[in-house]
């Protein structure tokens, strides 16, 4: 019984190789929009993968940017490319909790 309580949890467990491979790639991705983000004031920045959700955060002037539906679709279909899998990129507002 103790060797259960003292196991790591799930969430608190080091990721596996394809899963760091994964969100290797899922980096990579962000790493070549950031520079065109970052251009015009703003930025994205991963906060969760959850099976083929990914969640981000937009930051900066693409907070309030009206293009910024556009921008994630953008990041999104770069990503759908990148894993060879579909995923769904959902945006996190700055004081959410994941």
């Amino acid at each position: 019984m103790l060797e259960t309580m003292n196991a790591p949890s799930p969430a608190t467990a080091a990721p596996t190789d394809a899963e760091a491979a994964r969100i290797a790639a899922i980096n990579a991705v962000l790493d070549e929009v950031r520079p065109n983000l970052q251009r015009d004031g703003g930025d994205c920045v991963l906060v969760k993968v959850d099976g083929r959700t990914i969640h981000v955060r937009l930051t900066g002037a693409c907070v309030m940017c009206k293009l910024a539906s556009i921008t994630l679709e953008g990041i999104q279909s770069k990503m759908v490319e990148r894993l060879g899998e579909f995923v769904r990129l959902v945006p996190v507002m700055g004081g959410v909790k994941l």
